[in-house]
């Protein structure tokens, strides 16, 4: 039997924000909260607590400054680093590619045309 999964309305607006994200682009949390009138400490929260990744693309979301942020609750900079490396993978299969400080090089991979 599936486990129940409950989720608040603003995260259920996060997710629909989420899945308007075409494969290959990235968009910033500062994106996201302007859409939603929110706050980008807001939207990482949400994201944070995506029980539906990754095919709602929480892995789609970056720092406004091009920085590959969090994922699943850490930074790259956490111990481990498997979370980050888990996203630079999924981003590079949709041809995100990031250096080696973890910046975006493609700026075209930009995305913001959030319809809510």
């Amino acid at each position: 039997m599936a486990k129940q999964v409950t989720v608040t309305e603003y995260q259920e607006r996060v997710y629909a924000l989420l899945l308007q994200i075409p494969k290959g682009k990235v968009t910033s949390y500062a994106a996201m909260s302007k859409a939603l009138n929110s706050s980008p400490r807001a939207v990482g929260g949400a994201l944070r607590n995506n029980p539906f990744a990754p095919e709602v693309p929480c892995h789609r979301c970056i720092a406004s400054t091009g920085f590959i942020g969090g994922f699943q609750g850490d930074w790259q900079k956490a111990p481990s680093g498997q979370n980050i490396e888990k996203k630079l993978k999924l981003l590079e299969d949709e041809g995100v590619k990031f250096d080696s400080k973890g910046m975006l090089i493609d700026k075209s991979r930009w995305w913001d045309a959030f319809k809510v």
